[in-house]
């Protein structure tokens, strides 16, 4: 008998190692459009994000450069959540900022 064997009621159980695959990530994607401000872009990364002023800034003048800007990486239920709520608060301002995820390469 192994060392990882278990004897239980005279059945033998192996023990196995199981790893965890780690769950896929997402990018949390933020779009440029010509009606939100920068200063709405920054506040939203700082405000549902947590990135520092500086972070944020960089960020948005991304967006704002290149179209598009990562502005975290999640898991699938907290980037949605993020999309979810940066819509929102887009909407309840009166933004059209489009915020959307794909699938990210990250690890």
């Amino acid at each position: 008998m192994a060392t990882d064997d278990l004897v239980l009621d005279g059945e033998t159980v192996t023990k196995s190692e199981t790893k965890l695959k780690k769950p896929p990530l997402y990018n949390v994607l933020l779009h440029n459009d010509d009606y939100t401000t920068m200063e709405f872009v920054v506040h939203v990364l700082q405000s549902i994000f947590g990135l520092t002023t500086n972070d944020a800034m960089r960020i948005m003048l991304m967006v704002h450069t290149e179209g598009v800007g990562v502005a975290g990486v999640f898991t699938y239920e907290v980037a949605e959540m993020k999309a979810d709520k940066v819509i929102a608060l887009a909407r309840q301002n009166e933004y059209p900022l489009l915020c959307t995820i794909e699938e990210s390469d990250a690890e």
